[in-house]
């Protein structure tokens, strides 16, 4: 069994934290330790962890993303999207996490984000909690 978190982005580039989501599952399925898998089935968004507690961090990875790969230079791909495949492919579509005691088994500042390379969309990110 999986979970699903349903997400609406609102911007072409955008992160969005969803730890607190995750862990309200983990909470919910009464498990007390295991591994979690978190996967977002989209080939122009992606999943990372990083800091929480200052924004400018996301902001400056997700500026520094769009300096390696421009949004409009003459890739081949028709549909205008191609930097955000790349972003993807660069970032990641999922990991994997310990939690323990019913939480994850984060670092002080760390939190889990989705990370959106081709909104505004919706999108969906699949949970897997797979018991110790």
């Amino acid at each position: 069994m999986y979970y699903t978190i349903n997400l609406k982005t609102n911007k072409r580039i955008e992160s969005v934290d969803i730890t607190r989501k995750i862990n309200e599952i983990i909470s919910k399925s009464k498990l007390s330790s295991g591994i979690c898998m978190v996967y977002s089935p989209h080939t122009t968004s992606g999943i990372i962890i990083n800091e929480s507690y200052d924004p400018s961090v996301l902001e400056d990875i997700t500026t520094f993303l769009s300096d390696i790969v421009p949004h409009n230079i003459d890739y081949k791909h028709i549909e205008g999207n191609s930097d955000a495949h790349i972003k993807s492919s660069i970032v990641g579509t999922s990991k994997i996490i310990i939690f323990e005691n019913g939480e994850l088994l984060l670092g002080t500042w760390q939190g889990v984000f989705f990370m959106e390379f081709d909104g505004p969309r919706s999108r969906k990110v699949f949970v897997k909690l797979i018991k110790e």
